[in-house]
């Protein structure tokens, strides 16, 4: 019943495409559809998700297949998603290492802090000069998102913001972020740092992919950093993505990081992953509204117990989980195309006891991940099948294509092959060739010398009579003028 209905409505929605074979050309780069919300209007027709952000960017971190793009590649100032690359630029630093990380701290003078006073910036109350352990500067980085800790460890390694920045552009590079440069450590300027949801979705994977201890501190909700002489009963902080805080209306328990950014220049960001029953998606925001929408208002009115009751609504949050609502609910994986299943015959010349065709079947498996609500008579299937095939024939020859699209647009092209062997036919071969022989090139080539040979032959034989009676006819004529 709830199949049957789903089929019915027309909402465009995503396909991300997972190969379950090796050897099938995939031809879609990206799937770039529209989620929609978990619930129906009065009609039973779903409702476009609205997204606040402005750029939006969602994989599936599994097989890297794109979810969501909306304006995904447009250069933005990043605010304290830079945070992320100063953490990736920490880590190669101590290869990940947490006990190193522990047992290293880092200080540094006023310098770190000059460009912070005043700004109103995230801190976690570090002092100037106070030494703080590597691990404790990662934690405040990326859970309150302290600026002063980023510029601390700037220093810290490099001795200055400028150098730093200078490992950040090249570890950037590295990771193939081609649209992105940095030109700070903490994101409070967009002056000359700015990057793109794509290559911030690079920058996660690396650093959840390759450091332990990134994923640990960016699923804390609260942490209390080690004691200082400044700070002897160590300072307490929490993580500014109220997605991680039981105690949060914006609460989403499957969700486990992973940084938030705020700047006037770049409207709230958010940079998270999410788990559930062994899904994972990534998703990436930026340029969602800072100040509370006219229309949210009276939603707040209605009812006080929701988000937009308060002053401050955080729509960066808000789009996050309705995206890993939306693909926990819907997307499910889906075969379209059986390797095993005999689509199509192909047809053979010469065959072996009369044989004059071959089935076809796909080479590989071809698996995709859709709404469960996608009808089957979505995904198009067009096969063609190759012309003039003599046998022999071997099993596994490719002799046609399948391409597989959804919605218009291609998906994947399989090669259709032979399901068997099938012998070429010595009596059928000879008795073809001897039928076909008068339209093959070479009995055109062999008529065309025969008849230039005759009219070689023809030429020559007349000339030569032409000759002989000519010969004849002059001794004629003087047999006549000198008589006996």
């Amino acid at each position: 019943m709830r199949k049957s209905f789903f089929r019915r409505v027309t909402a465009v929605v995503l396909s991300a495409v997972t190969i379950m074979a090796t050897g099938t050309a995939i031809t879609a780069s990206a799937f770039n559809f529209t989620p929609v919300k978990t619930e129906t209007d009065d009609k039973g027709n779903y409702i476009k998700l609205d997204l606040k952000s402005e750029s939006v960017y969602m994989i599936n971190m599994d097989t890297g297949e794109v979810l969501v793009d909306i304006e995904s590649n447009k250069q933005r100032v990043p605010a304290s998603l830079t945070k992320i690359m100063t953490a990736i630029v920490l880590l190669d630093e101590f290869d990940g290492d947490e006990q190193k990380l522990k047992s290293t701290t880092y200080s540094a003078g006023t310098e770190a802090f000059d460009d912070i006073y005043g700004t109103g910036a995230s801190t976690a109350d570090i002092y100037p000069y106070e030494e703080v352990t590597c691990y404790d500067l990662l934690a405040a980085l990326m859970i309150p998102s302290a600026c002063e800790a980023a510029n601390v460890i700037a220093y810290g390694m490099c001795g200055s913001i400028d150098a730093f920045a200078d490992k950040m552009n090249a570890k950037a590079a590295e990771l193939g972020m081609n649209d992105s440069h940095f030109s700070n450590a903490h994101g409070l300027s967009g002056d000359n740092n700015y990057t793109t949801c794509v290559d911030l979705s690079k920058a996660c994977m690396y650093a959840l992919d390759n450091y332990e201890v990134f994923k640990e501190i960016v699923s804390t909700n609260d942490y209390t950093m080690s004691p200082t002489d400044i700070h002897p009963e160590g300072t307490y902080i929490y993580n500014t993505n109220y997605m991680l805080n039981p105690d949060s209306l914006y609460y989403y328990s499957y969700c486990r990081g992973i940084k938030t950014g705020t700047l006037d220049l770049a409207g709230r960001c958010l940079a998270s992953y999410a788990v559930c029953d062994g899904s994972r998606y990534l998703t990436i925001t930026m340029g969602a509204p800072l100040d509370k929408l006219e229309a949210d208002f009276q939603k707040g009115y209605d009812n006080p117990d929701s988000v937009y009751a308060d002053d401050t609504v955080y729509y960066n949050l808000i789009d996050h989980i309705n995206l890993y609502q939306w693909a926990f609910t819907y997307i499910e994986n889906r075969q379209l195309v059986n390797k095993n299943s005999e689509v199509s015959e192909a047809k053979i010349e010469y065959g072996d006891e009369g044989r004059d065709y071959v089935t076809l079947k796909p080479e590989n498996d071809l698996s995709m991940n859709l709404p469960d609500y996608v009808a089957e008579e979505e995904i198009e299937r067009k096969i063609e099948v190759y012309d003039n095939i003599i046998a022999p024939v071997q099993k596994g020859d490719k002799l046609g294509e399948m391409t597989v699209s959804y919605s218009g647009e291609e998906i994947a092209k399989i090669p259709l092959i032979a399901t068997e062997t099938v012998e070429r036919s010595k009596p059928a071969e000879k008795i073809a060739v001897a039928k076909s022989f008068k339209h093959s090139k070479q009995f055109k080539a062999a008529l065309a010398i025969v008849i230039l040979f005759t009219i070689a032959y023809v030429t020559i034989h007349i000339v030569t009579m032409q000759k002989r009676y000519m010969k004849k006819a002059q001794t004629k004529i003087k047999i006549t003028k000198n008589p006996k």
